[in-house]
């Protein structure tokens, strides 16, 4: 019994030593091939400081209300916004980019006054911010497939050069062609709306007014939750890994209080299903759950159709937040 026991050991330690050797060597495969064609520091930094001047050149011509020096101050500031949304983008898979264009446009409205065209400013700022913090989580996208794919970055980079330069091109010939084809192109209520372009303008008319215009005790409420996610982190940072794992993520928490509570709703589902998944079949979890996680997005994608088809039809839910709301008042 010693002997057959004694034999199981190391053909059990082979089977595990091997598939620890399979996956270190796929590691290391993507981590060699990705720093061997890395960009290198100095094209990095040049090529920001390059657009940076150009867009200092360029962009007071196209909006005189904009001076250059508030450019060069956006383009110091937008690195940290940058890392900031590419870090939510990589722990949430949803970029709030529009988030930090918002907040250009209360700084820099405030900052040049309604007098001198602050509505302006504020709108052509929070463009040059947005196409900053945007493109680097995009880009920290594309390097984190590139890495799983064996793909260079170098290769990419440059990919993304041209792509980048091609639409700087089209872009403008497209909104040209729209702008000319069709004269009332924005209005309310005409073929092209664009909505969003409204709401970005009341948004720019209440910052010219500076953070005083905010609605009471909004900025002591930032001030809170600020000050709470930074304790947070530094708690997660503190304690040991089997507690931290119980601490929640303050980024990846405010996901379902900007864009609502279905996001939140899906993925507690999904991490339920997961988490059942690894306990049953650990093995098969590690290896199709990506493609199990891609096959519910794009489920939850298609159904937009028949929901817009039901709301074409004015069927409403069985039960809604509204509803669940009015009950409780009733029970109250």
């Amino acid at each position: 019994h010693k002997k057959s026991s004694a034999s199981t050991l190391p053909i059990s330690d082979d089977e595990q030593s091997n598939g620890t050797a399979a996956i270190s060597y796929d590691e290391e495969r993507r981590n060699e091939l990705f720093l061997k064609d890395q960009i290198p520091w100095y094209i990095a930094y040049g090529g920001y400081a390059a657009v940076a001047a150009v867009s200092i050149g360029t962009v007071p011509q196209i909006f005189p209300q904009l001076k250059w020096y508030q450019i060069l101050v956006a383009y110091i500031v937008a690195p940290i916004l940058a890392f900031c949304n590419a870090y939510g983008t990589g722990l949430t898979d949803w970029s709030l980019v529009t988030t930090y264009g918002k907040l250009a446009i209360f700084a820099f409205g405030a900052w040049t006054g309604a007098s001198h065209g602050g509505v302006l400013a504020g709108l052509a700022a929070c463009g040059v911010m947005m196409s900053i913090v945007s493109t680097a989580a995009d880009l920290m996208q594309d390097f984190k497939t590139g890495y799983l794919t064996l793909a260079s970055p170098r290769s990419m980079f440059i990919s993304q050069v041209i792509g980048t330069a091609m639409g700087c091109v089209i872009a403008p010939c497209v909104f040209w062609l729209f702008y000319k084809a069709f004269d009332n192109i924005g209005i309310s209520g005409s073929e092209y709306p664009a909505p969003n372009a409204a709401i970005f303008r009341s948004m720019a008319i209440l910052g010219v007014d500076g953070f005083s215009s905010l609605p009471k005790n909004c900025l002591t409420l930032c001030y809170i939750f600020f000050v709470g996610a930074i304790v947070v982190n530094l708690i997660r940072d503190l304690v040991p890994k089997k507690v931290s794992n119980f601490i929640p993520i303050p980024m990846a928490m405010a996901i379902p209080f900007y864009i609502g509570s279905y996001f939140a709703i899906d993925m507690f589902i999904g991490t339920v299903i997961l988490f059942v998944w690894q306990k049953l079949d650990r093995a098969k979890s590690e290896t199709f759950a990506p493609a199990v996680a891609s096959g519910l997005i794009c489920g939850d994608g298609l159904w937009v159709l028949p929901q817009s088809v039901l709301a074409l039809a004015k069927v409403k839910p069985p039960i809604s937040g509204t509803g669940v709301r009015s009950i409780a008042a009733r029970i109250r």
